[in-house]
């Protein structure tokens, strides 16, 4: 697209939005009696107007219900997160039976791990990549060390080359082949966390398997963000949080997905509870722990139907906007929008003092834009907040802005680039 940098072609481009009413669905944080400009969605998303209403139902039911609500009412507890199942799906291309809502996101990247990381003989590498959440790196090494393995021997980080905040997927795919059949799982996540990459999850999976080993990734960053294939992709798992692009609250609950070619094996370890044995004969109380069919099977702990009610109310949103395709359309226009702003404050300026970080193909990315501010960039994001415009700090000099196409518009963009040009004439 052509853009241009002024407030009525801005305005223009909202008026085409096709998503603009789903803005509506969610309430802002005020600052001084006015909405921020909320460009955090990276990190919590904002609160669905409706989950109120969803809590206030579940607490209904266990108001008029005490525990029969477990069996009673119009949505039972006990097959709550079928409802979110068939909800879940279509954001990571799976099968309703292949996905989970259940926990939180760590705790179900162990409990997979204990399932799909099973070193054998030489074959007992991870491979990931450098840079990833602490999370996900305080995981993998624990896992490692709990089967006998040094971590700085077993955990191969794939950095970005000198000079570069970014990977390329030829050195991915290379450092798999190399490490060949010392691989036991290659773990990586969705979108990084720092930079916004969306890595390359096919081309990853294809060449993981070729190496023999397991593939699985983190979405926390990723699932309702861009579109995703798990399935057809042939992952062999995957986790993420709900919190984030899904906004299901602070701590929301987490979701897996199982790939089916997996139901039947009867040689997956896992860690069982309860809530994983077998739905029909579950109140038997017999010895012996049996599954669940799909990745059901992988539950320890009863339906979190509270922190589910939040999910619920999100992902019905998610519904109504045709799921991740049509705001994927929205997402690309509204980072290739920011992309150009940032760029027009440069320009302005006479020099970089915004370098973008986040990959410019639309493809590698998905709606978040880290920046690196030159100058003052403390300084920068404090004036930001302090003219209602919230994106989110990493040290030691980004500056991460996400525009959600959910609840986001093009004005909200130009706004911030408009802020940016003024902070910067200001501080600098």
């Amino acid at each position: 697209m052509i853009f241009e940098n002024n407030l009525a072609y801005a305005r223009q481009l909202d008026q085409q939005d096709p998503l603009r009413e789903l803005r509506n669905e969610f309430l802002f944080p005020q600052q001084k009696g006015k909405p921020f400009i909320y460009l955090c969605g990276n990190s919590l998303g904002l609160q669905p107007k409706t989950a109120r209403q969803h809590i206030d139902e579940q607490l209904g039911n266990w108001h008029n219900l005490a525990v029969e609500g477990w069996f009673e009412g119009e949505k039972p507890w006990m097959f709550y997160h079928k409802a979110l199942k068939e909800l879940m799906a279509p954001l990571v291309g799976a099968n309703p039976k292949e996905v989970c809502p259940m926990n939180t996101l760590t705790v179900n990247l162990h409990l997979l791990m204990v399932s799909f990381y099973r070193p054998s003989g030489k074959r007992f590498k991870i491979i990931m990549e450098s840079g990833a959440f602490p999370s996900d790196q305080y995981a993998m090494e624990s896992q490692v060390r709990f089967h006998g393995y040094d971590p700085k021997e077993a955990i191969i980080e794939v950095a970005p080359r000198a000079g570069e905040h970014t990977l390329r997927t030829a050195d991915i795919l290379t450092a798999i082949a190399d490490q060949g059949d010392e691989i036991a799982l290659v773990l990586f996540g969705g979108v990084n966390y720092f930079t916004g990459q969306w890595f390359d999850m096919p081309a990853i999976t294809k060449a993981g398997h070729a190496a023999g080993a397991i593939v699985g990734f983190d979405l926390a960053h990723a699932a309702g963000n861009v579109p995703l294939q798990l399935h057809d992709w042939d992952v062999d798992f995957a986790c993420w949080c709900s919190y984030k692009y899904q906004n299901s609250g602070p701590g929301g609950i987490s979701g897996i997905f199982v790939h089916e070619k997996h139901f039947q094996d009867k040689t997956i370890n896992r860690f069982a509870g309860w809530w994983g044995y077998q739905e029909q004969e579950r109140f038997k109380m017999a010895k012996g722990f049996v599954p669940e069919a799909g990745a059901d099977g992988w539950q320890v702990s009863c339906t979190q139907v509270i922190p589910m009610s939040l999910y619920y109310a999100s992902l019905r949103i998610f519904e109504k906007a045709g799921f991740i395709e049509p705001l994927r359309e929205k997402s690309e226009k509204l980072t290739a929008y920011l992309f150009y702003v940032i760029d027009q404050v440069n320009r302005s300026l006479g020099e970089e003092q915004y370098q973008i970080i986040t990959p410019a193909t639309a493809a590698d990315r998905g709606a978040q834009v880290s920046i690196i501010a030159k100058h003052k960039p403390k300084e920068i994001f404090n004036a930001l907040m302090a003219n209602n415009i919230l994106g989110d700090w990493r040290e030691p000099n980004v500056i991460r802005l996400s525009p959600v196409p959910l609840y986001n518009n093009f004005e909200d963009v130009f706004i911030t680039g408009e802020q940016l040009m003024k902070i910067s004439k200001e501080l600098v």
